[in-house]
């Protein structure tokens, strides 16, 4: 039987799939249904800083005042007036999802500056919650703003934070920074017990036909979860706090992943937005079904094999492939050069090229990502599906390099 427990900011968990903050924790009867297609944990919707200081009041009243001279103003910004439940009715709900389920309840506060609003992390935990996350959801505008002085605003208020509550908190931020091991360094020493990587900032569109500025919500796609691998695979190792992956997890193969660079968790939300609560169920038989046929037995066996610790320098690491991904398109030597071609269903024809690219090994005995210091002559490991995802450590050594396939017409299959 596969073992699926992770632990999670100190909590054992029956497995790694946490339904991230979203709309859909508002209603008790779906939290008790995320209990029973399997969720180990929940992240409640946010309390935010603009709730419990009033100033989403003065802010309206601003964005109001003048509408007619700016078009922008009130389709840009929400309408504070269908916020999240006020503070009171928010700690309320914590009580009563805390005691209709049995499974970890995580408060989550959104906010970006350290004040008295802070206090709320601690009726949070005396409501109950086994733990909180505070997501900071910051944009920068201010020219004379230094990215020193926003980064010590993240570390100021995580530090009020967890000095208030004695429950483990985690902080979620955005990858705009210019050094992401710095600040994650930070934050971990000034006490956070995990993070979360990373934020989605919503991107605002414009109307060309109504010239205005529209603010829409886009959930977000798989392809999204490379760039928190990426960076969940350099921070292992690195620090004490615990790493989940938020943004970009809709499948089994994409839990897979966020556990073999490092993350204790998956967090959730899109998919079950765009599916349906019962989509953790077919994820986690998914889950242990991938597992028993690649022979791993639990999810402890896999946290971090595929992570950059073994890499004295990541940063050479990560740029020596950037450069040799680039050399990897080429055009035809001669003009007179045809590329291969294949069938796509619906009859269109795609050009691709193909060339061995030189990629780092993988160590299967001690599941480590290891630079090779020679390059094979043959392939000895060639993908044995046509899904990355899909194919399998063996256990002997996987030297030699793995095939490139590029697309001409673009994009991954």
């Amino acid at each position: 039987m596969v073992d699926l427990t992770t632990t999670y900011l100190g909590l054992p968990l029956k497995n790694p799939l946490v339904p991230s903050a979203s709309p859909l924790s508002k209603s008790i009867d779906n939290l008790r249904r995320m209990e029973d297609a399997g969720a180990s944990a929940v992240v409640m919707y946010s309390l935010f800083e603009e709730q419990i200081t009033h100033e989403s009041r003065e802010l309206d009243f601003y964005l109001s005042h003048g509408a007619e001279s700016f078009a922008e103003a009130l389709t840009y910004f929400p309408d504070l007036d269908h916020y999240n439940l006020g503070p009171d009715e928010y700690l309320e709900h914590i009580r009563a999802a805390k005691a209709a389920l049995g499974i970890p309840i995580i408060g989550s506060l959104n906010g970006v500056s350290a004040g008295g609003w802070t206090r709320y992390a601690r009726l949070i935990e005396q409501a109950g919650a086994d733990a909180l996350e505070l997501n900071v959801y910051y944009i920068a505008t201010d020219a004379d703003l230094s990215g020193a002085e926003v980064e010590q605003r993240y570390v100021d208020l995580a530090r009020e934070v967890k000095a208030s509550v004695k429950i483990p908190v985690s902080i979620k931020i955005g990858h705009f920074f210019s050094s992401i091991p710095s600040i994650a360094r930070q934050l971990d020493r000034a006490g956070a017990d995990g993070l979360v990587l990373f934020n989605r900032f919503y991107q605002p569109d414009i109307d060309l036909e109504n010239l205005e500025v529209l603010a829409n919500v886009s959930l977000s796609g798989s392809y999204e979860l490379r760039l928190r691998l990426r960076w969940a695979a350099i921070l292992y190792g690195h620090l004490r706090a615990d790493l989940a992956l938020t943004g970009g997890v809709h499948t089994a193969h994409d839990v897979l992943k966020a556990m073999m660079v490092g993350a204790k968790v998956a967090q959730i939300a899109s998919a079950l937005l765009e599916h349906g609560i019962g989509h953790l169920s077919a994820m986690l038989f998914d889950l242990q079904t991938w597992m028993e046929q690649h022979e791993y037995h639990s999810i402890r066996q896999m946290q971090g094999s595929m992570s950059y610790r073994s890499v004295a320098d990541p940063a050479a690491f990560e740029r020596a492939n950037y450069m040799k991904v680039l050399n990897a398109f080429e055009a035809p030597r001669r003009l007179g050069d045809r590329p291969r071609t294949t069938s796509r269903p619906g009859g269109r024809l795609v050009a691709f090229f193909i060339r061995t690219v030189p990629a780092p090994t993988i160590d299967a005995r001690r599941l480590r990502v290891v630079l090779s210091p020679r390059r094979p002559s043959a392939l000895r490991a060639p993908l044995r599906r046509r899904h990355a995802d899909r194919h399998r450590l063996t256990g002997q050594r996987a030297g030699g390099a793995w095939r490139a396939i590029i697309l001409a017409e673009g994009g991954e299959r």
